[in-house]
Formats: structure tokens, C-alpha cells, sequence
């Protein structure tokens, strides 16, 4: 199972560092990452394979969702299928 993660906020040292590692705390390993930042602003995309996840995926978009705030930036985690759903023209 696939997820897809987004951060966008204010760029700031840390974001990816973060998110990362508290991905790599629950066993999610990220399969593609791309980032900019515009403006001063940071966005960021990543997908994940939510397979081996060591958390159930409510438990994953809550984190995320706090760590976030805590570091200033909106976190969404996703399942694959939900995002594409969203996103078809």
C-alpha cells in the first residue's frame, strides 16, 4: 500500500530531516521525493510505501498532522487510492 505525503509552509532547516525520520520511527520507506521552495516558501511530495508500517494509517496522518505543527508547516498523509481520486480531472 502507497501513500502520498505533502508539506507546504514557510521553508525552514529540518522539514525534510523530520519528516523523515519520523517516517523511518514507523518503518514507512519514502520511494520518491521531490521538493521546492518558492518565494520562501517550501513544498514538498513524497510517496511512501505504507506496507510494512509499524502504525496504522490514523495513527500516521495524526502524527503527522502534530508534528506539522509543531514545526510550523501543513503535513497531509494520504492513502494512494484517496489521493488520486482527489486529483482526476
Amino acid at each position: 500500500m502507497k501513500g502520498i505525503v505533502t508539506v507546504l509552509g514557510r521553508d525552514s532547516v529540518g522539514i525534510i530531516a523530520q519528516i523523515c525520520a519520523y517516517m523511518s520511527e514507523r518503518n514507512v520507506n519514502v520511494l520518491e521525493i521531490a521538493q521546492t521552495i518558492i518565494g520562501g516558501y517550501f513544498n514538498m511530495m513524497m510517496i511512501v510505501d505504507l506496507s510494512a508500517a509499524s502504525e496504522p494509517l490514523v495513527s500516521m496522518v495524526e502524527g503527522l498532522d502534530a508534528l506539522g505543527r509543531n514545526i510550523g508547516v501543513d503535513v497531509r498523509l494520504q492513502h494512494e487510492d484517496i489521493f488520486n481520486a482527489m486529483h482526476r480531472i
